[in-house]
Protein backbone atom coordinates (compact mmCIF):
# COMPACT_ATOMS: atom_id res chain seq x y z
CA UNK A 1 0.00 0.00 0.00
CA UNK A 2 1.39 3.36 -1.02
CA UNK A 3 0.62 6.48 0.92
CA UNK A 4 1.31 9.96 -0.29
CA UNK A 5 2.38 12.45 2.31
CA UNK A 6 1.22 15.99 1.95
CA UNK A 7 2.88 19.06 3.33
CA UNK A 8 0.69 20.53 6.05
CA UNK A 9 -1.30 23.56 4.98
CA UNK A 10 -0.04 26.86 6.38
CA UNK A 11 -2.47 28.83 8.52
CA UNK A 12 -2.89 31.47 5.83
CA UNK A 13 -4.19 29.05 3.16
CA UNK A 14 -7.64 28.95 4.74
CA UNK A 15 -7.73 32.72 5.15
CA UNK A 16 -6.62 33.36 1.56
CA UNK A 17 -9.01 30.71 0.24
CA UNK A 18 -12.08 31.99 2.08
CA UNK A 19 -11.44 35.70 1.50
CA UNK A 20 -10.76 35.23 -2.23
CA UNK A 21 -13.72 32.86 -2.61
CA UNK A 22 -15.99 35.56 -1.19
CA UNK A 23 -14.36 38.24 -3.37
CA UNK A 24 -14.63 36.09 -6.49
CA UNK A 25 -18.27 35.33 -5.66
CA UNK A 26 -19.01 38.97 -6.40
CA UNK A 27 -17.82 38.42 -9.97
CA UNK A 28 -20.10 35.41 -10.29
CA UNK A 29 -23.07 37.45 -9.05
CA UNK A 30 -22.29 40.24 -11.52
CA UNK A 31 -21.91 37.81 -14.40
CA UNK A 32 -25.09 35.85 -13.59
CA UNK A 33 -27.11 39.01 -12.99
CA UNK A 34 -26.17 40.18 -16.47
CA UNK A 35 -26.73 36.84 -18.19
CA UNK A 36 -30.08 36.26 -16.45
CA UNK A 37 -31.39 39.69 -17.46
CA UNK A 38 -31.66 41.06 -13.93
CA UNK A 39 -29.85 44.34 -14.50
CA UNK A 40 -32.92 46.54 -13.93
CA UNK A 41 -33.41 44.86 -10.54
CA UNK A 42 -29.79 45.75 -9.73
CA UNK A 43 -30.52 49.44 -10.37
CA UNK A 44 -28.90 49.90 -13.77
CA UNK A 45 -30.31 52.60 -16.03
CA UNK A 46 -31.83 51.79 -19.43
CA UNK A 47 -28.66 53.14 -21.09
CA UNK A 48 -26.45 50.89 -18.97
CA UNK A 49 -28.66 47.89 -19.67
CA UNK A 50 -28.52 48.62 -23.41
CA UNK A 51 -24.72 48.75 -23.21
CA UNK A 52 -24.55 45.41 -21.39
CA UNK A 53 -26.98 43.82 -23.85
CA UNK A 54 -24.73 44.92 -26.72
CA UNK A 55 -21.63 43.49 -25.07
CA UNK A 56 -19.65 41.54 -27.69
CA UNK A 57 -19.78 37.77 -27.36
CA UNK A 58 -16.00 37.40 -27.36
CA UNK A 59 -15.58 39.80 -24.43
CA UNK A 60 -18.39 38.04 -22.60
CA UNK A 61 -16.56 34.74 -23.14
CA UNK A 62 -13.39 36.18 -21.59
CA UNK A 63 -15.48 37.56 -18.73
CA UNK A 64 -16.86 34.06 -18.10
CA UNK A 65 -13.36 32.57 -18.11
CA UNK A 66 -12.24 35.23 -15.67
CA UNK A 67 -14.98 34.97 -13.09
CA UNK A 68 -15.49 31.20 -13.19
CA UNK A 69 -11.75 30.52 -13.34
CA UNK A 70 -11.09 32.74 -10.32
CA UNK A 71 -13.96 31.22 -8.34
CA UNK A 72 -12.75 27.71 -9.19
CA UNK A 73 -9.19 28.69 -8.28
CA UNK A 74 -10.26 29.79 -4.80
CA UNK A 75 -12.43 26.71 -4.26
CA UNK A 76 -9.68 24.38 -5.48
CA UNK A 77 -7.18 26.13 -3.24
CA UNK A 78 -9.41 25.40 -0.25
CA UNK A 79 -9.58 21.77 -1.40
CA UNK A 80 -5.78 21.80 -1.71
CA UNK A 81 -5.96 20.71 -5.34
CA UNK A 82 -3.04 21.33 -7.70
CA UNK A 83 -5.68 22.28 -10.30
CA UNK A 84 -6.03 25.62 -8.50
CA UNK A 85 -3.01 26.86 -10.46
CA UNK A 86 -4.57 25.99 -13.83
CA UNK A 87 -7.87 27.56 -12.80
CA UNK A 88 -6.06 30.77 -11.92
CA UNK A 89 -4.26 30.74 -15.28
CA UNK A 90 -7.68 30.51 -16.95
CA UNK A 91 -8.86 33.41 -14.78
CA UNK A 92 -5.84 35.47 -15.83
CA UNK A 93 -6.52 34.82 -19.52
CA UNK A 94 -10.13 35.86 -18.97
CA UNK A 95 -9.09 39.01 -17.12
CA UNK A 96 -6.62 40.02 -19.82
CA UNK A 97 -9.25 39.54 -22.55
CA UNK A 98 -11.92 41.40 -20.62
CA UNK A 99 -9.59 44.27 -19.79
CA UNK A 100 -8.48 44.65 -23.41
CA UNK A 101 -12.11 44.58 -24.50
CA UNK A 102 -13.22 47.17 -21.98
CA UNK A 103 -10.26 49.54 -22.28
CA UNK A 104 -9.18 49.17 -25.91
CA UNK A 105 -12.18 48.02 -27.96
CA UNK A 106 -15.28 49.35 -26.23
CA UNK A 107 -16.31 52.84 -25.24
CA UNK A 108 -17.57 52.03 -21.76
CA UNK A 109 -20.04 54.64 -20.43
CA UNK A 110 -18.60 56.80 -17.66
CA UNK A 111 -21.28 55.62 -15.23
CA UNK A 112 -20.05 52.04 -15.67
CA UNK A 113 -16.34 52.69 -15.30
CA UNK A 114 -14.79 51.55 -12.05
CA UNK A 115 -11.00 51.81 -12.21
CA UNK A 116 -10.66 51.14 -8.48
CA UNK A 117 -12.57 47.89 -8.84
CA UNK A 118 -10.47 46.97 -11.87
CA UNK A 119 -7.29 47.47 -9.83
CA UNK A 120 -8.72 45.33 -7.01
CA UNK A 121 -9.65 42.54 -9.44
CA UNK A 122 -6.21 42.61 -11.03
CA UNK A 123 -4.51 42.65 -7.62
CA UNK A 124 -6.47 39.70 -6.27
CA UNK A 125 -6.10 37.67 -9.48
CA UNK A 126 -2.33 38.21 -9.78
CA UNK A 127 -1.86 37.53 -6.07
CA UNK A 128 -3.94 34.35 -6.24
CA UNK A 129 -2.07 33.09 -9.29
CA UNK A 130 1.28 33.53 -7.56
CA UNK A 131 -0.06 32.18 -4.26
CA UNK A 132 -1.46 28.99 -5.79
CA UNK A 133 1.79 28.46 -7.70
CA UNK A 134 3.78 28.90 -4.49
CA UNK A 135 1.55 26.49 -2.56
CA UNK A 136 1.88 23.92 -5.37
CA UNK A 137 5.68 24.29 -5.39
CA UNK A 138 5.75 23.87 -1.62
CA UNK A 139 3.85 20.58 -1.89
CA UNK A 140 0.75 21.90 -0.15
CA UNK A 141 -1.46 21.32 -3.19
CA UNK A 142 -1.77 17.82 -4.67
Amino acid sequence: MTTTSRTPAPWHLGVVGVVTLLFNSMGIVSYLTTKLGLLAEMGLSPEQIAFMESYPVWISAFWALGVWGAFAGSALLLLRSRWAVQAMMVAMIGLIGTTLGNYVVLDVPAAMQAPGLDVAIWSVTVFLLFYTRRMAQAGVLR
